[in-house]
C-alpha cells in the first residue's frame, strides 16, 4: 500500500545502502538538493558527508550511529518485511520526480528488484544512476540528444511496444518480450525520440543525458 510520508514539489535524491560514487551523489544533488535515505543509505549519504533530511525504511541495516546522528526526528519507520527498501522508500515520496543513487552495482537481485519497483504505476517518475548509465522505464515520450554510434539500450519487462526515431534499429511495429524479443545495444544514428505504447520498458542511456531526461519525465506539480 501506498502511504506518502514526504511531499516534495522539486525533485528528491534518494540514496541507497550499495554501491555509491561520490561524484554520482554530487550529480544527483546539484540536480535535487533534497535527500531521502533508505535505511542503510542513511551510512552511505553520511559517509559522504550528506546529511539527508528523512530516512525510510525497516532500519534492519541502518547502523546504531547513524540513527544518533540522525536522531528520531529525521527516522521514519515502515515495519514490513516483504519490500525492499528501495520500494519502501519510493512509494513513501512525492515528487515530480526522484534520482536514485546507491540501489545498483553492489549485488545482482537488488539491481533486478529496483527494476521491479521502476514498473509501479503509483510511484514517482523515478532515475536509476549506474556506474555508466541512467536507467529509467519509460512512460510518454522522452526526446534525448544522442550522438551517431551512441548505445541506446532497451529492456521490456513484460510484452510492450514502442516507436522511435533515430534508432539504427527501430522498434516501431515490434512485439518486445523479455522472453523473446529485447532491445539492448541498438544505437543511435543521432538525436532518439522514444514513445511507449503501454508500460513495462526500461531505456538505458549514458549518464550525461541525467538532467534532460529527469526534466522530460518529471511530473507537474
Amino acid at each position: 500500500m501506498k502511504k506518502v510520508i514526504v511531499e516534495a514539489c522539486e525533485p528528491i535524491t534518494l540514496v541507497g545502502g550499495g554501491a555509491l560514487e561520490n561524484v554520482d551523489l554530487q550529480a544527483a544533488i546539484a540536480l535535487a538538493p533534497r535527500v531521502v535515505a533508505a535505511d542503510s543509505g542513511a551510512d552511505s549519504a553520511l559517509n559522504h558527508g550528506v546529511t539527508p533530511d528523512v530516512v525510510v525504511g525497516d532500519f534492519d541495516s541502518i547502523s546504531n550511529g547513524a540513527k544518533v546522528q540522525l536522531g528520531e526526528a529525521r527516522l521514519l519507520h515502515v515495519p514490513e518485511q516483504d519490500t525492499t527498501d528501495f520500494d519502501k522508500a519510493l512509494r513513501s515520496v512525492s515528487a515530480p520526480v526522484v534520482l536514485a543513487v546507491g540501489f545498483l552495482g553492489a549485488r545482482f537481485d537488488h539491481s533486478l528488484a529496483a527494476l521491479h519497483v521502476l514498473l509501479q504505476e503509483d510511484r514517482s517518475p523515478c532515475i536509476l544512476i549506474g556506474a555508466h548509465e541512467i536507467l529509467f522505464h519509460l512512460r510518454g515520450r522522452v526526446e534525448i540528444p544522442t550522438q551517431e554510434g551512441e548505445v541506446v539500450s532497451l529492456f521490456p519487462m513484460q510484452p510492450v511496444q514502442g516507436k522511435s526515431t533515430g534508432l539504427e534499429w527501430p522498434i516501431d511495429g515490434l512485439q518486445f518480450d523479455p522472453m523473446q524479443l529485447i532491445g539492448t545495444s541498438n544505437k543511435a544514428t543521432g538525436p532518439v525520440q522514444l514513445d511507449a505504447l503501454g508500460t513495462g520498458l526500461i531505456v538505458i542511456v549514458q549518464k550525461r543525458h541525467l538532467q534532460i531526461v529527469m526534466t522530460q519525465i518529471a511530473t507537474p506539480t
